[in-house]
């Protein structure tokens, strides 16, 4: 593919957004530039009405899910040089971690498609999460920098304890409502695994749509021993237990206790308008894998 077909835009301040504009170079196929995530939907837009055929990212999940909001429902497909902490959605595609390896991929991999979310029209790849979750993040980044990771994640855990506010979760399962009081519920794309070490990971051979999981009520005591339930036993666990359900579903509507919201999308937490509508978008994004990958074309 010629190199003006393929253009190729680096996060510098990602964790490894050096090395990841170094493999890119060295590549010799790209035209690699640096990118700021909030412009990056601008510079995208530019080089597909350019005729780019693939962009390539290097970053963080951030800046990968702006990418691929600016890349949904496009020919131009979408290639990953994993450049932060976690890297979700490049692990569950079965992208390389080593820069080089993501590199190589990015020139000489196929093309399938996958699966994207919405929620209020905003595009996630991974997890979104509403209530108890979103208070622990806010709470443990304000406290980070004085006690550091550890310490401000058990401070945090503990200032739950007066803070669980339920709101309404309404689902459609074959046709019939349902409808929880719970304060906090998980949404990820794709069946998710929960069982440690494995959490957050696409779970193997898991089913396709919108995986919601529901803690039943908003005590304290009853998160936790869902959490735990989740970690150590995984997803049969929550299934057949009565603290939690879990679905996949092709949609769901939560509303919140106020007009506007905090929400967690691909780790960010965001303000949005209550009532909150999550929906899948089925092989929406046109994404670079492995050649033998089983998803390509």
């Amino acid at each position: 593919m010629p190199s003006h077909q393929i253009r190729a835009f680096v996060n510098l301040a990602s964790g490894s957004g050096e090395a990841a504009r170094d493999a890119l170079e060295g590549v010799g196929v790209f035209e690699v530039a640096p990118c700021d995530p909030e412009q990056l939907d601008r510079q995208i837009e530019q080089a597909v009405s350019e005729g780019a055929e693939r962009i390539v990212v290097a970053g963080g999940d951030g800046t990968v899910a702006k990418a691929a909001a600016a890349l949904v429902g496009k020919e131009t497909a979408l290639a990953v040089v994993p450049g932060g902490t976690l890297n979700h959605f490049a692990k569950d595609h079965g992208i390389p971690k080593d820069p080089v390896k993501a590199a190589e991929l990015s020139a000489n991999g196929v093309t399938t498609t996958t699966d994207v979310a919405t929620v209020n029209g905003r595009v996630f790849l991974n997890t979104s999460s509403v209530g108890a979750y979103v208070v622990f993040v806010r709470a443990r980044e304000r406290l980070e920098r004085r006690f550091g990771y550890r310490l401000a994640t058990v401070i945090a855990a503990l200032r739950l304890l007066g803070r669980m506010r339920p709101f309404t979760v309404e689902l459609e399962l074959d046709g019939e409502p349902r409808q929880y009081r719970s304060a906090l519920v998980f949404v990820g794309v794709g069946e998710r695994e929960l069982q440690l070490p494995s959490v957050g990971g696409l779970a193997e051979n898991g089913r396709r749509g919108l995986h919601v999981i529901v803690v039943r009520g908003g005590t304290w005591a009853r998160l936790v021993a869902a959490g735990l339930v989740a970690a150590f036993r995984g997803n049969d666990a929550i299934r057949r237990g009565r603290l939690a359900d879990s679905y996949v579903v092709d949609a769901c509507r939560i509303e919140l206790r106020r007009r506007h919201g905090r929400v967690a999308v691909d780790g960010e937490i965001v303000e949005m308008s209550s009532p909150l509508s999550y929906r899948i978008e089925r092989d929406a994004l046109r994404l670079v894998v492995s050649p033998g990958d089983p998803r390509d074309e």
